[in-house]
């Protein structure tokens, strides 16, 4: 045999080896590797995501990253139905409230059991985290973190300036947005953007009725509650609103998006914002400073409820070819590790009940405030309309809509837009088969 020969065979049998070993190692690296559609695209949001991302890969796994734009995550659910339709589901996709157990339904959700029960979920998590997890008695999702929407936003420094205390009631705010005013600086920020105006809305639903009349809107869908003078209260308080915001001396003006408000509040070009803590978690990466530059507070008469969302993912089963892969990320979103960080990132608080007291003088005021006011129970928790939690998609879209009607059009009276609301409501209980009442 001629020596070229031998070491050609040598150099073949190395190659082969290394083609073999390459294979599996990519092999192995895309079993650990996750297709993660979800719709957080905002500065802080993305700072979140690469959090989560250098957490997975300390246990080699990859997130490759499938961010959708568009406000409420409304573009995120038609890519979904889409991707799903063709038969390209993700393997993790953001699913929050009654969306997963319509999805679920379908039998195309993963079932997280053993994560749950390894981990203890039922102990660990909130009740009412838990609850949204489970779906015909099986742990169908992962949650990360809980997020308060009745929180009032106000620039400290401006307040400061202008010797403007801490809104605590209605008529401190209506002080604070009369001197802010005078200073030719905008009141309040708030656009014009359905979500936004319906974001603004459900709150001071919460405001005027509390959460057992909150749910009786918006979760039950009694039609007779849109007919409640606590409902027409909060409909001329959105009118009142308005005309603290821009849109008052500028009906022209576009619909910015919730990125663009807190820019100018950042700017100082407005004094409040009515929004949920991922505008706290937008301003602390612009580097503005809790206490300093800005300020945290619930909005007045709301101080012992808790409006929330809950960022949640779901796992799609496929094949079952990364059901690994997917419990190991389900296990590590709630772990205490990653419940820290990435909710100190996103604005959020944590989904663990378990929470030591280090971890929690570890939280600013406004986090620790939504922590504690959402564990106190169900009485003082109002799940959002605008933001998933509180009813399905149909029911969502058509509420969001003639609430923005209303904001922008005046000839609309409060009267008529809650005989409006509650004709709607009648409606669509009766397509859907809710008869209750």
């Amino acid at each position: 045999m001629p020596l070229w020969w031998g070491k050609q065979q040598v150099f073949e049998n190395k190659a082969k080896i290394s083609a073999v070993a390459l294979l599996f190692c990519s092999q192995a690296f895309a079993n650990d590797s996750v297709d993660v559609l979800h719709w957080w695209t905002s500065t802080s949001e993305r700072g979140a995501v690469r959090f989560l991302q250098s957490k997975l890969l300390e246990d080699k796994i990859e997130w490759r990253d499938a961010a959708i734009p568009g406000g409420g995550g409304i573009g995120a659910m038609r890519v979904l139905k889409s991707r799903v339709l063709a038969g390209k589901q993700p393997a993790v996709a953001q699913l929050i409230g009654p969306a997963i157990a319509e999805w679920a339904d379908l039998g195309l959700i993963l079932e997280l059991d053993n994560v749950a029960k390894n981990n203890a979920w039922p102990k660990t998590l909130s009740p009412t985290v838990n609850e949204l997890l489970l779906h015909r008695g099986h742990t169908v999702a992962a949650p990360l973190g809980v997020h308060r929407i009745n929180n009032l936003y106000y620039n400290a420094k401006l307040f400061r300036e202008l010797g403007i205390a801490e809104p605590k009631t209605m008529d401190d705010f209506k002080r604070a947005a009369l001197r802010l005013s005078a200073a030719n600086i905008t009141p309040l920020g708030q656009s014009t953007e359905a979500w936004q105006v319906a974001t603004l809305f459900e709150t001071l639903v919460l405001m005027e009725g509390g959460p057992a009349f909150y749910r009786d809107v918006f979760v039950r869908r009694n039609a007779n509650a849109y007919l409640d003078p606590k409902f027409a209260r909060a409909l001329n308080r959105l009118r009142q609103m308005r005309a603290y915001t821009a849109y008052a001396s500028n009906k022209s003006q576009r619909e910015l998006s919730w990125t663009d408000i807190a820019q100018q509040f950042a700017n100082g070009q407005v004094g409040m914002v009515i929004m949920g803590d991922w505008f706290k978690g937008e301003l602390l990466t612009m580097g503005q400073k809790l206490e300093q530059q800005f300020a945290c507070t619930t909005v007045p008469n709301t101080q012992n409820y808790h409006l929330y969302s809950i960022d949640s993912f779901v796992m799609f089963s496929g094949d079952y070819s990364q059901q690994t892969a997917q419990e190991k990320v389900a296990q590590l979103m709630v772990s205490p590790a990653i419940q820290q960080g990435y909710n100190r990132i996103k604005g959020s608080v944590s989904v663990r009940r378990d929470l030591d007291q280090k971890a929690l003088a570890a939280m600013d005021r406004c986090a620790q405030s939504s922590w504690q006011t959402f564990n106190r129970g169900k009485a003082m928790q109002a799940p959002s309309l605008v933001h998933r939690m509180a009813a399905d998609e149909k029911f969502k879209d058509a509420m969001v809509a003639q609430i923005q009607k209303f904001y922008l059009d005046d000839s609309i009276s409060v009267q008529e837009n809650q005989q409006r609301m509650a004709a709607m409501v009648r409606a669509l209980n009766i397509q859907e088969g809710n008869t209750e009442q």
